[in-house]
């Protein structure tokens, strides 16, 4: 392929960050609108739940029909699937329908992110270019996410919340256009192998079973959790048997015997399980017990948006001076050093506080995200590319899903126990008010400094709790930088 071709296919290819960043935010705003409009406010949650559903039980799928019938067109397909589900949603008469379709969204959502970072590891076999485009990659897509809110206010007042959903439809048309005219693929078909159906079905029966667990951790009885919970054990035990004897598994076993690339995937785990605890938390921080407003409370999140679209684009220049490992420690500590501020922050903490801890963690991430994507590539045999960073994604998925679900338990624990200890004073539904610019004003004036303290030491053990994870990311970082320096780890390219 000629540089103007590879050029204008990185561009199709960044339109899916645009669609996937403004899916993700937009629909928030329009919310309010929706429910109103399609009415049952008891599925709300599952808006979200069943969106990451469909993308985490279909993203290694994703690839390996990219390896059976080249990424191309599985990453059409994908684009199609989602473009379809856009269309069906904008178009939907009920809650359940618009769920139903929310579903086949997820499921295009799954290639269409996941199928471009493979195709890149093809466009651009140097690590060091590669490090430099994915890095505006995931700048496309935190501006996509910093404007998605806006742009989806805007929508909502000025069209209908429809269009939140119509407006993908033209950006998903133009990236296939762009891919089918200028992506002109080296692909040749491999000697066809069984389908590894077994291990397809163990696979997505026990995602389905971990995030249903974990979506029901807090509304349903002990009994459904530990059912869900106990039903993908099995089936993830039964994932492994089925892959070891099929002849072309989903996930071959042997990644999980590439030292390096087990590091690569802890690391995943560890940070984006961690990242909830800021994204959601600390708004409500600011607005609980600083009595800001949504919107300021929103804003503790553009600082670090901002240092993630910096790091994302400094990785390239920090990789020809660093090695990978003494990368993938220095911003361990720097996530180590905006955990603890949190951590160990007063109840009258101040907000530039929080905007300093969310800048060092953005940075980092930035950094730490484009960093790892290409050493799972770089770590991982050729013929394990594809599986590898599709499991790479699933796995980061998975670890916001659990860490989000297990922080509210922490929430609702800390919660209950201080509305236990108020005497009958104090109700959760007071809390739940405390948030809340306009309703805070209503409530009891001498009750609201305990209140605060009540909702303090819930996302304070929050906070803690993402600390440790962060300090577990940091040990293993240590631990595979030691290990390197020893000669005892491969010295990938990246």
């Amino acid at each position: 392929m000629k540089e103007k071709q590879i050029r204008i296919v990185t561009v199709a290819l960044m339109l899916s960050n645009v669609m996937s960043g403004l899916d993700n935010t937009i629909i928030n705003t329009a919310l309010p609108r929706i429910i109103a409009d399609l009415r049952g406010i008891e599925y709300t949650g599952w808006l979200v739940a069943i969106f990451l559903l469909g993308t985490a039980v279909s993203t290694p799928l994703w690839s390996k029909l990219g390896e059976r019938k080249g990424n191309k067109l599985a990453y059409q397909l994908a684009a199609a699937c989602f473009l379809l589900g856009a269309l069906l949603q904008g178009a939907a008469n009920s809650m359940p329908f618009l769920l139903t379709f929310r579903l086949l969204a997820g499921i295009g959502n799954g290639g269409m992110v996941s199928l471009p970072y493979i195709i890149y590891s093809d466009l651009y076999p140097n690590p060091y270019k590669r490090l430099k485009v994915l890095g505006m990659v995931s700048a496309f897509f935190t501006t996509a996410t910093i404007l998605g809110p806006l742009f989806g206010g805007w929508i909502v007042d000025v069209l209908s919340w429809r269009w939140v959903f119509y407006i993908n439809i033209p950006v998903a048309i133009i990236s296939i256009i762009l891919v089918q005219l200028f992506f002109k693929e080296d692909f040749s078909p491999k000697p066809p192998k069984k389908v590894d159906l077994g291990g397809a079905i163990c696979l997505s029966l026990g995602v389905v079973a971990l995030l249903l667990g974990t979506q029901f951790l807090e509304s349903a009885s002990l009994a459904t959790v530990s059912l869900l919970f106990a039903a993908a054990l099995i089936f993830i035990g039964l994932l492994l048997v089925v892959e070891h004897r099929a002849e072309d598994p989903i996930i071959p076993e042997r990644l999980f015997k590439n030292t390096p690339l087990v590091i690569d995937f802890a690391l995943f785990v560890l940070i984006w399980a961690a990242m909830s605890a800021f994204s959601v938390y600390a708004p409500m921080w600011s607005e609980g017990l600083m009595a800001s407003t949504a919107l300021v409370g929103g804003m503790t999140q553009i600082p670090g948006a901002f240092t993630d679209m910096l790091g994302s684009l400094s990785v390239e220049r920090m990789r020809r001076k660093w090695s990978a490992y003494q990368i993938m420690l220095v911003m361990c500590w720097i996530l180590f050093a905006g955990y603890l501020m949190l951590a160990v922050a007063p109840q009258n903490f101040p907000y530039w506080g929080i905007l300093v801890a969310g800048s060092l963690q953005g940075f980092a991430n930035g950094v730490m995200f484009n960093q790892l994507q290409v050493k799972v590539q770089e770590d991982a045999e050729k013929e394990d590319v594809a599986v590898a960073t599709s499991f790479s994604y699933l796995i980061r998925m998975l670890a916001m899903a659990i860490s989000a679900s297990l922080f509210g338990v922490i929430l609702n624990q800390h919660l209950a126990k201080g509305v236990a200890a108020s005497c009958g004073k104090i109700t959760i539904k007071m809390l739940n008010h405390l948030s809340d610019f306009e309703t805070r004003a209503k409530l009891p004036a001498s009750l609201i400094p305990q209140m605060e303290k009540i909702l303090y030491s819930a996302i304070h053990a929050i906070f803690w709790a993402g600390f440790y994870l962060i300090l577990a990311a940091l040990l293993v970082a240590i631990w595979a930088f030691v290990q390197h320096k020893r000669g005892k780890l491969k010295n990938g390219q990246a």
